[in-house]
């Protein structure tokens, strides 16, 4: 092909991507179906539709920067959500424990925008039920609305919103710093932190590639729990993480964290200042709690891939994980553990996994309010500044079923079920009678 026959076609598709980017008619997936199509005609080589290719992602963004009046300094956005419907289940074998249903849904949505200079800003609105009390927003440890109160209109809350700088990155070194309501950037699993949590401060983080085989990362932050107009004692939580990432062969990965957190002021986090949307820490009879907590946690992980397994494509991962959490500062209860194993990984299309595990998390282990409100069990009688009725938090006990089948690329099912009891007596010194408890979720899910 002649250079004046090549550039004739190049100015040809780029001028059709750029007109259709301009009536907003266009996506890069359609400049893509486009170009593949000259090429299955034979009108185009596989090498110049890679070319094309390039050149109409050039013309794409600025005919779309043209359209938008984006600035110069922005040089994309990525839009994402999910959406969630779900049935849900309660019920207990406690004579006073009424088995209940309920319906709800989750829709969550938002854009991250990447600047040059290694800049990002990102926030995502969220659905959700307002927290337990007045004056408050939507519950932290969830975006689900619930289908009740004839049809009314729902909640949308701000569910992060944050900038980014991300000054290092290069094949041995990340660094980042994030400043807002932001992705919980700990890994840790939700008997430290409800998965739906997204904490508000700053955070740092660091990741260092030792070799092909290990790497270390290092997650720290600084989180404000409440402001305090009558008082300069704001409670916060500070927290720190060390990881050792190691892929010893194609088929054996390990992972070991140890990561320390603190809350000072805590004696602020009554039952009045903040939502209490859990319970389990023991208390005085003004909601105030008895003990401090800054527990240390140690996690670690092992996975095995095998070459296929049946009604699995492609590699089948095995994975064996644990956690273990003591905090120094209550003098009894403080404890907590962890262990379980997953067959698969789903998330693409055909996959699937199926999860198990144990978990006992003792009253003043860790502060009630961080934890999987799902994880739940029933309370007969009211801790102080509590509720009767089913619960998460701490002083629960038992086990956890997980399945998930992904049927293609964006929709999923999900099966949950957790078998609960509390560990010993509520806080306000009633004896509690140890009853079964059942919480069970089916969920179907979108993601675009």
């Amino acid at each position: 092909m002649t250079i004046r026959n090549y550039s004739t076609k190049a100015a040809a598709v780029a001028g059709a991507v750029g007109l259709l980017a301009m009536t907003g008619q266009v996506s890069a997936q359609s400049s893509d179906a486009l170009i593949d199509k000259l090429v299955s005609k034979g009108i185009l080589t596989v090498k110049e539709g890679n070319e094309l290719r390039e050149e109409s992602d050039k013309n794409f963004t600025s005919a779309f920067a043209v359209k938008t009046g984006m600035p110069d300094w922005i040089s994309g956005y990525k839009f994402s959500g999910d959406f969630r419907g779900r049935f849900e289940m309660f019920s207990g074998d406690n004579n006073a424990a009424i088995d209940r249903d309920r319906y709800r849904y989750r829709l969550r949505a938002g854009v991250v925008i990447t600047m040059k200079d290694d800049l990002e800003v990102g926030f995502r609105l969220a659905s959700g039920d307002p927290s337990p009390g007045s004056g408050y927003g939507g519950n932290p440890n969830s975006a689900s609305s619930t289908f009740q109160d004839n049809f009314t209109r729902k909640f949308v809350y701000i569910d992060a919103a944050y900038g980014k700088w991300t000054p290092l990155h290069n094949a041995d070194w990340t660094l980042a710093t994030t400043i807002g309501k932001m992705d919980n950037p700990f890994r840790v699993s939700n008997m430290v932190f409800d998965y739906d949590l997204d904490p508000e401060g700053a955070a740092l983080q660091a990741a260092y590639q030792i070799n092909n085989v290990h790497s270390l990362s290092f997650n720290s932050a600084a989180f404000v729990l409440d402001e305090e107009k009558g008082s300069t004692r704001d409670p916060a939580m500070f927290g720190a993480q060390l990881i050792w990432d190691a892929k010893w062969t194609p088929k054996v990965e390990t992972s070991l964290g140890v990561s320390a957190f603190n809350i000072v002021n805590s004696g602020m986090l009554t039952t009045a200042n903040v939502p209490y949307v859990n319970q389990g820490n023991t208390r005085n009879s003004f909601g105030v709690l008895v003990n401090n907590y800054n527990p240390v946690v140690l996690g670690g992980s092992v996975i095995y891939k095998l070459d296929s397994f049946p009604f699995y494509p492609g590699i089948f991962p095995i994975k064996i994980g644990g956690e273990y959490m003591d905090n120094p500062a209550a003098g009894s209860n403080n404890t907590g553990y962890r262990g379980g194993i997953t067959f698969g990984k789903s998330g693409t299309k055909k996959t699937w996994d199926i999860s198990y595990r144990y978990q006992e998390l003792q009253a003043n282990a860790w502060y009630d309010q961080m934890e999987d409100d799902d994880n739940c069990a029933f309370y007969q009688t009211a801790p102080s500044g509590g509720a009767v009725g089913y619960l998460g938090g701490t002083n629960i006990k038992g086990h956890l079923i997980i399945a998930n089948y992904s049927f293609t690329d964006s929709m999923s099912f999900t099966f949950t079920c957790y078998l609960n009891e509390l560990i010993g007596n509520s806080s306000n010194g009633t004896s509690e009678p140890q009853s079964k408890t059942i919480h069970m979720m089916a969920d179907v899910n979108w993601k675009f």
